[in-house]
């Protein structure tokens, strides 16, 4: 079995796309799946092309002893070939991803939150907020949600 590609996607690649990214890659690590699953993130838009993500991000995957060291970049024609599946994090990164996708992509597009047990679908940017408490909301919805994908389709 060839290895399977995931990619992450939020508008900036500075929250929520990267925290996926990060919890991806701990439950592939911790479920001994190195090899088999490999993930990477990515923004729509140029804004923080080259930048950390966002500090409460970092220290809100720092607080659960997740590490995370890329920087932000943004999707490119070539991932919708070179990645199985592509997760969005709201009906408008779907919305925008269903345009960028070319005819015949090869990546299956879903919205992350649809695997929530939880049902809560949308994973809410928190990015305007004052305090850090939206990041540690978008981590528990990424931990479920990233999951429960890998439940379904790891096994």
């Amino acid at each position: 079995m060839s290895e399977k590609k995931i990619l992450c996607i939020c508008l900036g690649n500075i929250c929520r796309s990267p925290i996926a990214e990060a919890v991806f890659a701990k439950l592939i690590k911790d479920r001994k799946l190195d090899g088999k699953w490999s993930v990477d993130s990515a923004a729509l838009g140029p804004w923080h092309v080259g930048n950390s993500p966002d500090r409460r991000a970092l220290s809100t995957l720092k607080k659960h002893n997740v590490p995370y060291d890329q920087c932000a970049r943004q999707i490119t024609k070539d991932d919708f070939e070179t990645f199985d599946y592509i997760f969005g994090m709201d009906n408008e990164n779907m919305s925008a991803l269903n345009k960028k996708a070319p005819k015949n992509s090869k990546a299956e597009l879903l919205l992350l939150g649809s695997f929530d047990p939880e049902g809560d679908r949308i994973i809410r940017d928190p990015y305007y907020d004052d305090d850090d408490a939206g990041f540690e909301k978008c981590y528990q919805q990424c931990m479920r949600s990233c999951a429960a994908f890998l439940d379904k389709h790891a096994s």
